[in-house]
């Protein structure tokens, strides 16, 4: 099996760093009301998990998932709901956590299937933006990094399925 030896892009402290301030946003935004977290299936999942520990809020969760890279490293651009949320969220503050929007489809679709379900309101939360891969416009309204239009690994980010358990976000070939 081949193994591949990435560059660390963003080191598990920064991210660190940067949950605990994107938390502490959420935390004060929505301030004495409940928030439900979609964790955006497979890649989210560390993210979200780490995010949610961050948050001074009652938070109810659930799961949704989506594909558009199937094995490849660009978007097939078809966008395919593949698990759908277990619970109604009419009237319930959303905040959608997914991992990476770089063409934008994949969170615009899922935006626009959860906004006819009547959420009160709908967030963003995403850890990565590619602005420069954007194709499809989506306010993202909790950031944690910009970046190049690189293909990253880790930190619940793969390559056909594998390199998800890094602790950092890597570069897919750098160096290799």
């Amino acid at each position: 099996m081949e193994t591949l030896a990435p560059e660390v892009l963003i080191s598990e402290e920064d991210i660190a760093l940067r949950i605990e301030a994107l938390g502490n946003a959420i935390t004060e935004e929505f301030q004495g009301q409940e928030v439900t977290i979609i964790c955006v299936l497979k890649g989210a999942f560390m993210f979200c998990s780490d995010l949610m520990k961050k948050i001074n809020l009652p938070v109810k969760l659930d799961f949704v998932a989506l594909s558009s890279y199937g094995d490849g490293t660009a978007s097939s651009g078809t966008v395919k709901m593949e698990m759908d949320l277990s619970d109604s969220i009419k009237d319930k503050n959303v905040i959608v956590v997914e991992d990476i929007v770089d063409t934008g489809l994949t969170i615009q679709t899922l935006k626009q299937t959860l906004e006819a379900r009547g959420p009160k309101t709908i967030k963003l939360a995403s850890l990565l933006f590619k602005p420069s891969r954007n194709k499809h416009p989506v306010n993202i309204d909790y950031l944690g990094f910009e970046i190049q239009d690189k293909f990253v690994i880790g930190y619940g980010l793969d390559y056909a399925g594998r390199y998800r358990e890094l602790p950092y976000i890597g570069v897919l070939n750098a160096g290799n």
